[in-house]
């Protein structure tokens, strides 16, 4: 069997495991010869485990439309458990990995290695972005032209070969602002390049301590940013999973 062939039958398989668990979104993409801007240093070795698997779940529109001016404790139960989902799902995936004879390793979906930048071991939306699920938008998330920001993600990487998207997709955040409006730390500028995370960062931490949540979340912005496909679009799509 081709190598593309092989691949294409892998990435079957991984996606039917994926769509069994309920994921939203699921991708793959190729780092074989490339690098990865990661806020931390790999726990592995791309030249190891060249593959990537990434997948998605929407989070609930309920609970972010409770949202108003902070996040609740409502909306941190919620974002812990998405989390865990993830995290159980890239194991099922790491399981039929190790039965094909390979090797993976699963990133947490929301692990923390810095505390002071509130970053893990890698970006999850830069794997989701190589895995053509969207574009990171000028409020520093992955956006999807359907589930907008209202998406968790979670990444595997792997030595099983699996597809890569034909393109990425090319979208961008266009002329909407509604996630500027929405910040309540005024981090977000009008160009990706021009986020303020240290803004970002420090009203996490006051939301931390006021709430008494125990994370470092908001949801603002998440709440503002709604993709660019319209509800009828988002109503006909079959289920937002590649």
């Amino acid at each position: 069997m081709e190598e593309r062939d092989r691949a294409r039958e892998f990435t079957e398989i991984l996606r039917q495991i994926a769509l069994s668990s309920y994921v939203t979104v699921f991708g793959t993409a190729s780092f074989r010869g490339r690098e990865l801007e990661a806020p931390g240093s790999l726990p592995f070795s791309l030249s190891e485990l060249p593959y990537a698997v990434s997948i998605g779940f929407r989070l609930s529109d309920a609970v972010i439309e409770s949202l108003v001016d902070r996040p609740t404790r409502t909306y941190q139960y919620h974002y812990r458990q998405v989390n865990l989902f993830i995290d159980q799902t890239l194991l099922r995936l790491l399981g039929k990995i190790h039965e094909l004879g390979y090797k993976g390793f699963p990133v947490p979906s929301s692990q923390i290695v810095n505390w002071e930048s509130n970053t893990g071991h890698l970006a999850h939306k830069a794997v989701a972005s190589e895995a053509g699920l969207g574009w990171i938008g000028r409020n520093n998330l992955l956006v999807s032209p359907i589930y907008g920001a209202r998406v968790r993600y979670g990444s595997l990487f792997t030595n099983l070969p699996v597809e890569t998207p034909a393109t990425v997709v090319p979208q961008d955040c266009g002329e909407c602002l509604r996630c500027l409006k929405a910040c309540p730390a005024s981090a977000i500028g009008k160009t990706r390049e021009s986020f303020d995370l240290g803004k970002c960062t420090e009203m996490l931490k006051l939301f931390s301590k006021q709430e008494n949540i125990g994370s470092m979340i908001c949801g603002l912005c998440v709440k503002a940013c709604r993709g660019t496909r319209s509800t009828a679009d988002n109503a006909c799509s079959e289920s937002g999973v590649r």
